[in-house]
């Protein structure tokens, strides 16, 4: 076992109640903390300096010492400033809704009592509300950033110059196309195109600035000068006159890093493998071109590199194209049922790597069950037999004792020994995919020797792979149950408990073959919170061990880089910051797209799985500006629609139903039915279909109907009552 030292934060007094906050009273040190007046510690102070001297600031300091309640300190400060007849209007961003969520009620609750209007607006609520009136109307507003992107463009917000104030919250992710860089797009161009009008002062908050792929502490120096010419900051903000407080709230314990031993053999491997070479033969058999739909070489099965290789020749597939149509609509679904299988072992294969075989295994009977219960033609019934011919000596091999993963009995070690030390031990566990969450789940819960642990699972909201992530309830419920009532005590979760979200005192983490950059790391430690805590990685990989010591590295490199800027003169740094947003505006102008025309020509849709014709473009119409549906009776006959798993309601839509290609033993998922205002009809998605232009033949595949510029027709009421 190594060691090092590294930080984990400590916070004896939330600064929030955060995704777990519920209809319980906020304890009374929190209450203390953010309802009514506090008493800011002197480093909080510190940090909050230079931005109330009016500097455009990033405070850099570690998670869990206080930011929001920095920002609270700035924001009250900024709104008092201001003369008799005039006023301070404050913009918060949030990058996620949780985070939005939190925001908006910890401003509400300090700023209300003190007379200011607070208001939030996120996605979920902006087609709902007039913006230039919300933001018209309130002192500050907490927002969604992509929100004000929009609005900048559509021209309801004319500029930034309505703004005296804007935050930016985890601000590290101000760079290439995320909305964050948007808006200071918008900000620089104004500023460095000689407008007249004034602009908003700029603070942006993060536990690190991150030095990207820099090898040296010059290259890291001019990262963060990046970072600072996009904020258009002149000052970093860290603690250092009062670091001997901060240390009081900011605990240091050691980092272990344990390396494991993977299987000596894996018998279900070289099942599962067999079974993939045997699907390959029989896809390549179909078309012999499989091979050059992709240039990735090496592919090793139960790799991420195999699941991109996978990804490339599916998408490859869908456009393929023959003189006979009906061979290329055979081909092409074929093809497609060979990748999706070959997807799905490579899936249960990283599964097995990580957790039991007999995880992996249940994996693929239930993907068997549901290629069942849809088309299932005579290449799935194929497919089902081979595999069901291997299931009973699959069944045999997961339950042997002699198979079980070494890395799960290290990881039953540390958490016996750990509970042993401290029964009111609280873990968070951090894996890198859900399938791997509700595997672990599954092996605590059927070990008699961890009977003593309760887990719960936080993953994200987003879909991937066809698996639909948690709502934002049942995040808040888990976390209610985590943090609140004391039902768990230990939550396994992927990355969506690393950045931003509050998460109950913890003093155990485990990082189990998890690893990221320097600003994940940072982040991920931060949530062990309780005096005592330890990290622990375990990994089977030398290379993961190897990466999270060149984040460490990156951390000493950062920090180094950021007291060497500190030290430079504040004029001579704001003139180095104006050349380099200089220079960047000149290459963005230069690569600047002028706004693609619609192309106003007929197209074809063709299902994504079996080619068959679904409608034309001139059928398609636009709601809401984002979501799409298609007129005529024709299009009817088209799909089949069966009850959706998760019906629910958003803005001025009830998901009811979900649609399917009703094509003999397709069923390929193109979107679902909903009830919008007082019209039932089908809401389609782009990456479901293969779009034809009528006049080529050429075909193309669109993940985004952004990207799609066809001539779009906003959705009429009066036309489809005709």
């Amino acid at each position: 076992m190594e060691t090092s030292d590294i930080q984990i934060f400590y916070q004896e007094d939330p600064e929030c109640q955060n995704l777990s906050e519920n209809s319980c009273p906020p304890s009374e040190v929190s209450d203390t903390n953010l309802y009514s007046p506090f008493k800011p510690r002197n480093y909080q102070l510190e940090l909050a300096l230079p931005a109330k001297k009016g500097k455009n600031t990033i405070i850099c300091a570690p998670t869990g010492c206080g930011k929001t309640l920095v920002s609270i300190l700035i924001c009250e400060h900024h709104l008092k400033k201001f003369p008799q007849g005039q006023k301070g209007k404050v913009v918060f961003f949030a990058n996620q809704i949780p985070l939005y969520e939190q925001q908006e009620s910890i401003f509400s609750k300090y700023f209300e009592r003190l007379g200011y209007r607070v208001t939030g607006i996120s996605g979920a609520t902006a087609e709902n509300v007039p913006v230039e009136q919300i933001v018209e109307n309130n002192d500050i507003i907490i927002l969604t950033p992509q929100i004000l992107v929009n609005n900048l463009k559509k021209g309801t917000i004319p500029s930034l110059s309505v703004f005296t104030l804007m935050i930016f919250d985890e601000c590290h992710n101000t760079s290439k196309q995320h909305p964050y860089n948007m808006i200071m797009f918008n900000y620089l161009d104004q500023k460095l195109g000689g407008s007249s009008g004034p602009l908003p002062q700029v603070v942006g908050l993060t536990a690190s600035v991150g030095v990207g792929d820099a090898k040296d502490t010059d290259e890291a120096l001019d990262y963060i000068c990046k970072l600072c010419a996009s904020l258009d900051a002149s000052v970093i903000a860290t603690v250092k006159d009062n670091l001997e407080e901060l240390e009081q709230v900011v605990y240091k314990p050691q980092k272990f890093f344990r390396k494991v031993e993977s299987r000596i053999s894996d018998k279900f491997k070289c099942i599962i493998a067999q079974l993939m070479r045997d699907t390959e033969s029989l896809a390549k058999r179909i078309c012999k071109d499989l091979e050059n739909f992709s240039q990735i070489q090496n592919r090793e099965f139960g790799t991420q590199k195999y699941e991109q290789w996978i990804v490339t020749v599916q998408k490859a597939c869908m456009v393929f194209q023959m003189p006979d149509k009906d061979e290329e609509s055979r081909i092409c679904k074929a093809l497609f049922l060979y990748t999706s299988h070959l997807r799905k072992y490579n899936d249960a294969l990283i599964i097995s790597e990580h957790a039991r075989m007999k995880d992996a295994l249940d994996y693929l009977k239930d993907f068997f069950s549901n290629v069942r219960a849809a088309g299932f033609d005579e290449i799935e019934q194929d497919l089902t037999q081979r595999f069901e011919e291997k299931l009973q000596e699959l069944e045999s091999v997961s339950r042997d004792p002699s198979n079980e993963n070494p890395k799960l009995e290290d990881l039953r070690f540390i958490l016996q020994e750990e509970y042993h030390l401290n029964p009111e031990t609280i873990t968070i566990l951090f894996v890198k995919t859900r399938a791997l969450v509700d595997a672990l789940k599954n092996w605590i819960e059927g070990n008699p020797k961890l009977s003593f642990l309760k887990p719960g699972i936080l993953t994200g909201r987003g879909k991937t792979n066809q698996n639909t992530g948690m709502t934002l309830p049942a995040q808040k419920c888990i976390l209610d149950a985590f943090k609140v009532n004391g039902d768990h005590n230990i939550l396994i979760a992927t990355s969506v408990a690393d950045e931003g979200i509050d998460i109950a005192h913890c003093n155990l983490v485990i990082l189990y073959e998890y690893v990221g950059n320097v600003i994940k790391m940072i982040q991920t430690r931060g949530r062990g919170r309780a005096r005592g805590s330890k990290c622990f990685l375990l990994t089977s990989n030398a290379g993961v061990i190897e990466k999270e010591q060149i984040n460490m590295y990156k951390e000493k490199m950062m920090n180094d880089s950021i007291l060497r800027l500190q030290t430079w003169d504040e004029a001579v740094f704001r003139e180095m910051i104006l050349h380099i947003q200089t220079h960047e505006k000149l290459i963005r102008d230069s690569q600047e797209k002028p706004k693609p025309v619609p192309d106003k020509e007929n197209k074809k849709l063709l299902c994504g799985k079996c080619k068959a014709l679904v409608c034309y473009t001139a059928d398609i119409r636009v709601i809401e500006e984002c979501h799409y549906t298609v007129l005529g009776d024709a299009f009817k006959e088209c799909f089949v629609s069966r009850p959706h798993p998760k019906p629910k309601k958003f803005s001025n839509f009830e998901k009811r139903a979900k649609i399917f290609c009703a094509r003999q033993n397709c069923s390929h998922d193109w979107g679902i039915h909903v009830k919008y205002k007082t019209f039932e009809i089908p809401v389609i998605k782009i990456e479901s279909f293969v779009v034809e232009d009528i006049a080529t033949g050429v075909q193309t595949l669109y993940s985004k109907w952004k990207d799609f510029h066809f001539e779009k027709i906003p959705f009429d009421p009066a036309e489809m009552s005709k």
